[in-house]
Formats: structure tokens, sequence, C-alpha cells
């Protein structure tokens, strides 16, 4: 009994003993990435035609193999497939059910390959599916971003420098930086899908293998840009990984901070927005609350990416070369990272154009501040005066506002002209929001005019940023 359960491990020929039952179950992984499951058939067929046309299988031999790997797949995809922790991971588990299918050319698929480097095209072939999601999602919710800047593209609302209002903004302009924010993400993301495209097969488990193999042929079947070049690198390190969860990291430190902002908005004390009631929840005892969950769960996932990335980090840094069974424990920070990322664009998207925007709660606001203290002091400075002294001058006015109770547009010009004679009759243009909305005429500036040029540069990046085809 005990010789015939180590016959069952596609490696037991050098054992004696059984696997014990703990170790089995603690070193098992194919409840988790038989999630590969596409990918691994997708290369196995990919290998396998490699296989036959360098003569290392006849054409019968790949026509059933082949045919027997889609009939997995079928049944995978139907869920009548039965994985057994056993035979340990995805790859084995599907390679033991096609050589109890179609016999021994089943056995005859691994030629010229390990796990090692099986894995690892598994890998790279699944992120790249899924960084393309990301991006699609990516895409999604800039869209959403850019249709609420364009509607909102005259909406005042105040600027804030350390929570404190500074200067009138746009709230299409707001929103405009969010985007910024993204296209750098979306940059990064793509960035990063050059290096993941890039196939590790034919490494074998260390050192290449003897076989008359053609890698160039895989990655061609498989659309991958290029070979990993070394094959100790190939199949040992995952800094693909750690760069797309990097990337991630970074994406959700974003959409915290940006969920920070409609926390804040939506509440009382701001009353600047309205979420959807679909993206809000209530009190269990507070009969009056509405509660900006969607907004506070992106916020705290964010810490939940942030620590998959450390985790991965502190996973490779000890290893040497070449292959290590640590790295079975790449799998679930990066595929929980995937989710999360992809979940969070997904709600944040359908979520923003539900909100609300209430224009005269943010003009109000506005007003408040002295938020139009700097457009005085640059007309100062318009009028021969030296920027400092014009800070002071303003200052001084700022100080008697906040003593009054007034903002600088309630002065009357004789007030104003105590602090500086030569301030005119004109002077009330440049302390209204739109007079200071319009100042700001520049690119990247506010002003409406610049905001609308703005959407459209940003629509066009977007596009240019698009996601490549994979030439299969």
């Amino acid at each position: 009994m005990k010789q015939q359960q180590v016959a069952d491990k596609p490696w037991g020929g050098r054992f004696s003993a059984p696997t014990d039952a703990l170790v089995e179950a603690f070193s098992a992984s194919v409840s988790y990435d038989k999630r590969l499951y596409a990918c691994d058939i997708e290369g196995s067929i990919a290998h396998a035609t490699m296989l036959a046309d360098v003569g290392l299988l006849t054409g019968e031999e790949r026509d059933a193999i082949v045919a027997g790997l889609r009939g997995i797949l079928a049944d995978i995809e139907a869920g009548t497939m039965r994985w057994s922790i056993t035979l340990e991971d995805v790859h084995m588990n599907i390679e033991s059910e096609l050589t109890r299918r179609i016999g021994t050319a089943g056995k005859k698929l691994h030629t010229g390959r390990s796990r090692n480097d099986q894995v690892a095209t598994d890998i790279r072939l699944y992120l790249r599916a899924e960084t393309d999601q990301v991006l699609a999602l990516l895409e999604e919710l800039q869209q959403a971003l850019l249709a609420l800047a364009r509607r909102e593209t005259e909406t005042v609302m105040p600027g804030f420098t350390h929570m404190q209002i500074a200067q009138p903004v746009t709230f299409g302009h707001h929103m405009l930086a969010w985007n910024e924010m993204l296209l750098r993400d979306r940059e990064r993301l793509l960035d990063c899908r050059k290096r993941i495209n890039r196939l590790p097969l034919g490494a074998a488990a260390l050192a290449g293998t003897g076989y008359p193999i053609d890698r160039q042929r895989v990655a061609d079947l498989l659309g991958f840009d290029a070979i990993c070049e070394n094959s100790l690198d190939a199949v040992s390190d995952r800094d693909f990984m750690i760069e797309f969860v990097s990337a991630s990291a970074l994406l959700m430190v974003h959409l915290s901070r940006f969920s920070e902002e409609l926390v804040l908005w939506s509440s009382a004390q701001f009353d600047f927005i309205e979420l959807g009631d679909a993206f809000c929840t209530g009190s269990s005892i507070m009969p009056q609350k509405k509660n900006p969950d969607i907004p506070e769960l992106v916020r705290g996932k964010c810490g939940r990416v942030s620590g998959h990335l450390m985790a991965l980090l502190m996973l490779m840094k000890g290893q040497p070369l070449a292959y290590n069974r640590d790295n079975q424990e790449d799998k679930e920070p990066l595929f929980d990272t995937l989710d999360t990322v992809q979940d969070c664009l997904q709600v944040f998207a359908r979520m923003l154009p539900t909100m609300q925007i209430k224009a005269d709660n943010m003009r109000a606001a506005a007003l408040k501040g002295f938020s139009t203290a700097t457009d005085l002091a640059d007309y100062l400075v318009g009028k021969g005066i030296a920027f400092r002294d014009a800070h002071e001058v303003v200052g001084r006015a700022v100080a008697e506002g906040v003593a009054s109770g007034r903002d600088l547009a309630e002065f009357s010009l004789e007030e104003l002209q105590r602090y500086c004679p030569e301030i005119q009759a004109d002077v009330h243009k440049v302390l209204t929001l739109e007079g200071s909305l319009a100042a700001r005429k520049h690119v990247g500036g506010t002003a409406p005019a610049q905001v609308a040029k703005a959407i459209k540069r940003a629509q066009q990046r977007l596009q240019a940023l698009s996601i490549p085809s994979i030439g299969v």
C-alpha cells in the first residue's frame, strides 16, 4: 500500500515511503493555483505543438494530447473535473488526468520541460491577461472621471492645502487631477506588461534541456514578445509579479486618497456631494445615517495590496538561485491583488456617475477663507509692487477681514486703498471667484476654458495608451 502511494506521485520513483498526510496537505497548492488551469492547458498545447514540430512527438501523439487537453478544459469549465491534493498542484492534476484519458502519449507531454518553467509560463500568461483586464477597468474609471469633469467644467469649489481653504478651483479641474494619477498608473502597468510578456518555457528545471526544442516557436504560439535569455533567471525570479503588485499598490494609494476626499465631501461638515443610495448603507441604530461604505472599503483595501507587495518582496529577498519551493507562496498575494484591484476599479467606475454635486455648497465654501487673497497680491504685482511687499499688504488686509468677519470682496475701494493707494476700482473683478478662475488660463490651470482643453487632451492620451494586441 505504501509503495502504491509513492507510485501515485509523478516523482515517486526516488522515494520508498509515502508523503506524510500533514505534509501533503501543507504543501499542496491546487486549492488556489487551479485558477491557472486555462493558461496551463494553453501552454501545454503550444509545448506539444512544438515537440511535434521538432520531431519529439508524432503528429498522432500531438493530436491526442491537444484533444485530451481541450476535453479537460471543457470539463473544468463545466465544473466536473475532480481535483486532488495528492497530486499537489494544477500542473500534475491536469497531466495525470491527461494520461488517464489518452495513455502513454500523455506521459510524453512533459518532455523538455519542468514544473519550474511550466509554472513560470502559466503565471506570465495569466498575469498578462489579467493586466489587460485591469487596464480595461482602469479605462472605464477614467472615462467616468472625464465625463464628470466635462459636466462640471465651470463648477466652483475651494481648493485646499493643509486641509485649509487655499484658492478657488473648478470641480472639473479637481477630477482631472485624479485622472492624471490614473494615467501614470496606466503607463506603469503598460510598461510592466512588457516584462511580463517574456517566455520562460524551455528553461526546464534550471539549466535548459538537451532536447532540440524551439523556444521561439512556443513564444510565437503564445504571443510572447521575447524569450527569457537565462535559464536560471527564467525559473527563479518573480520580479515581474512584484513589479505588477507595486504598480497596483500605487494605484490603490490613488484610489484610497480619492476615497478619503469622497468620505470628507459627503459628510455634513462639507456637504459637497451625495453618493448614490446604491453605493451607501445605513446604520442599524441611527435611522438618519447614510454611510459612504464603498469609499471607506476601497480606502481600507489599499493596505491589503500594500501588504501583498511587502510579502512578495520578503518572499524573494533571501532566495538563492535557482527555483525554491518558497515561490509557491507567490500566487495567493498576486491573485488577491488582482481580485482586489479589479473589484475596486469596477465599483468606483459605477459609483462616480451616481454622485450628486452640490454646486451651491461648494461655491459658498469657496467664498470663505479668503480664497482670492493671492489674486489680490497678483493684482498689486501688476501695479508694479514687488510680490513680497504685495504679500504683506494683503496679509494685513486679511487680518482685518478676520477681525471683522468679512471677505476681501466685501471691502470697499476706500478700505482697500488704505492698505495700498495703487488699488483702483477694477480690483473687485479679481476678487470674484470667476475672476480668480479665469486668471489661471495657462496650460494646467483651472480656468474653465483650459479645463475644457485639458479634458480633450486627456481623452487623446488615454486612447494613445491602449492595450497592445497579442499576436497569437
